[in-house]
């Protein structure tokens, strides 16, 4: 957690990584709430029809057990590869947490990806089974014949013998309450985020069970020093990117705070307005092209509905209309992050503090040491555009890329993990980004 202060000087000055010799991810998003306060409300699902089921803590390790027991059941073990293909639900975030407690890796997939996606995918990671709802059990049927090493899938949506899926609630209704986590440390394996390019097939980012921790500073640092009283949390983000999974659920599950689950087929301004208002939603990460979409649509009672405390965005330059707008309409300065699968919120803005400049996309989090560097890996001065670079060890970064050790060591300059993204930085260490040197960004 970031040092008790309140300027950026004195949290860089006194910010030290408190990273313990056994950690998991699991226990400290679930079973250590659940311990500490087994009635505080860990996700509210909200229904299309307005309906909002809470989920504790207790009802999360519970049923997070009884899942684990299931997956060491169907013959999951430690290291094994547990992929989650879901929108956003309380049985994603079950999944996750079993998965963790059991040892093995998840691997979030998008409900968008189609057959060939998921096949590439899954076959990589040698996927031995997947939670998933009745649509992406149909993909799955479609190539199972392709995934020789898939033992089970299990849908949210109940059984169908001819999908070949087994029905998730009724398998786990009947196993134990109790289990017993297995023993990782912070550098043990936990999931498998996928890259996304045009250059080659995408990559697994593998990271440890320490890529929360390391998500901590950029997180409070962006949403103004998150947790706050009465914080609720929502991104309309798919949970199976870095900044849905990391930066919104498995942060506020950590800190405590309430994360609002909503499926939506796509974006819609009037229902995320709605959403906002009605569950009192305080903080969250809304990517520029929602922001955008927002602004365009115009909501009326946009600025008495949603009281947002704060609010982080990033992915694109969000641009001086946008960041006008949200002071105007949503009354608070939107801050901007930046990050890739690999390493992700490195650098941030945060209005509370006066970390904050036009055109900029942040400093360097508290704890990162990010900067924008030549090719023989030497810091670039002041005003000389470079790559933007962060330097290991650094607990957010991944241990690799999934049995590609050519593609991890062509990422690194020495100790540098290079991002090919192009930026400049000035005198007072803020970091201008200017584009790909690449083709990876394609939408």
């Amino acid at each position: 957690m970031l040092p008790d202060a309140r300027d950026y000087a004195s949290l860089v000055r006194d910010f030290r990584w408190a990273v313990p010799p056994r950690f998991n991810i699991g226990v400290a998003c679930c079973d250590v709430w659940a311990a500490l306060e087994p009635a505080r409300v860990a996700i509210l699902t909200a229904q299309v029809d307005g309906r909002v089921t809470p989920t504790s803590y207790a009802t999360l390790r519970q049923r997070s057990n009884q899942l684990a027991n299931t997956l060491a059941r169907h013959g999951v073990t430690p290291g094994d590869r547990v992929a989650v293909l879901l929108p956003q639900t309380g049985e994603l975030a079950l999944a996750h947490i079993a998965a963790y407690k059991l040892g093995a890796i998840a691997v979030p997939l998008a409900s968008l990806f189609g057959p060939d996606a998921l096949e590439y995918r899954l076959n990589d990671a040698g996927a031995k089974a997947v939670v998933t709802n009745a649509a992406g059990a149909a993909k799955i049927a479609a190539i199972r014949a392709g995934l020789p090493g898939l033992a089970a899938v299990f849908s949210i949506d109940g059984a169908d013998a001819a999908l070949g899926a087994l029905d998730f609630h009724r398998e786990i209704a009947g196993q134990s309450e109790a289990f017993t986590p297995f023993g990782t440390g912070p550098d043990d394996p936990a999931m498998i985020i996928y890259t996304s390019g045009t250059t080659g097939p995408p990559k697994g980012a593998l990271h440890g069970h320490r890529v929360v921790l390391g998500h901590m500073p950029g997180v409070e640092m962006s949403l103004e020093f998150l947790p706050q009283p009465g914080d609720v949390l929502w991104t309309p983000a798919d949970w199976a990117w870095a900044g849905g999974l990391l930066n919104i659920l498995l942060v506020g599950l950590y800190c405590g705070v309430p994360v609002v689950a909503r499926k939506f087929e796509r974006f819609d301004p009037d229902a995320a307005v709605d959403l906002m208002h009605r569950l009192k939603v305080r903080s969250g990460f809304l990517p520029p092209t929602a922001l955008r979409m927002l602004r365009a649509a115009a909501p009326k009672g946009l600025r008495e509905k949603v009281q947002l405390r704060s609010l982080l965005s990033g992915g694109e330059a969000l641009g001086a209309a946008t960041l006008a707008w949200g002071r105007e309409q949503l009354g608070i300065t939107i801050n901007e992050i930046y990050g890739q699968s690999e390493c992700n919120l490195v650098i941030s803005s945060c209005a509370a503090i006066g970390v904050l400049k036009p055109g900029c996309i942040g400093r360097p989090v508290p704890g990162h040491d990010a900067a924008v560097i030549r090719p023989d890996g030497g810091r670039c001065a002041p005003g000389e555009p470079g790559q933007i670079a962060v330097r290991r060890p650094d607990p957010v970064m991944f241990l690799g890329y999934w049995n590609n050790a050519t593609a991890t060591q062509k990422k690194f300059v020495g100790d540098w993990m290079t991002t090919g993204d192009e930026g400049v930085c000035d005198d007072e260490g803020y970091v201008r980004y200017i584009g790909r040197d690449d083709d990876v960004i394609t939408s």
